[in-house]
């Protein structure tokens, strides 16, 4: 079924488990970059995956894309997210980062400058994604439509902890995050601002 079919103001338990879970895990790919979209929490949850997958030689380089700063903070997503791993033992000379992005669209193009300039966007044949599980579907719809067509991507979601595909329906926080998620990238597919995508229901 084409997410563009779904009904934002009528979606089930397995419409959301479909749209945002689905076929998004970890194939176990080596690629040429990995690719950390910032949140608010990254620091938490998304730092330790990609440091985790580098130290695994999954790929040989981390880019870190994010440009708000968030309460508290002492310095916008991409460069704490460097700091953080510079510290966890990851050579700067290995790290690229985006520190101007606001939203996940941007994330996806500003990056694809910074690949272009330092890498060559056509020698980047396969992205390892890291980000929150329910915001994985968005992230790689919006990489799908921005980026090359030549380029493969693998999942390696992290969960936070309200939003896990186990437990977003046992909670008020999680539930209002992944509905609200399917609205937007419904929204998005519809408005043609994302490319459709056919996912099975649950």
């Amino acid at each position: 079924m084409l997410i563009s079919q779904f009904d934002p103001e009528n979606l089930l338990q397995n419409h959301i488990d479909s749209i945002l879970f689905n076929n998004l895990v970890d194939d176990g790919s080596k690629g040429d970059v990995i690719f950390v979209f910032g949140s608010q929490k990254s620091l938490i949850y998304r730092v330790p995956e990609a440091i985790k997958l580098y130290k695994q030689k999954r790929a040989p380089r981390i880019l870190f894309s994010g440009g708000m700063q968030w309460d508290g903070q002492n310095d916008v997503e991409a460069k704490m997210m460097r700091e953080e791993a510079i510290k966890q033992g990851i050579p700067k000379e290995d790290i690229l980062i985006e520190p101007l992005s606001k939203y996940t669209k941007e994330n996806v193009i500003f990056s694809s400058e910074v690949l272009e300039s330092s890498m060559g966007l056509a020698n980047v044949q396969r992205i390892l994604i890291v980000t929150t599980a329910y915001h994985m579907r968005r992230c790689h719809l919006t990489m799908m439509t921005f980026l090359p067509d030549s380029i493969s991507y693998t999942f390696c979601p992290v969960n936070d902890e309200d939003t896990r595909r186990d437990t977003w329906f046992m909670n008020e926080i999680g539930t209002a995050r992944v509905r609200e998620e399917c609205k937007k990238i419904i929204t998005y597919i519809r408005n043609n601002q994302l490319m459709d995508f056919g996912v099975e229901l649950s």
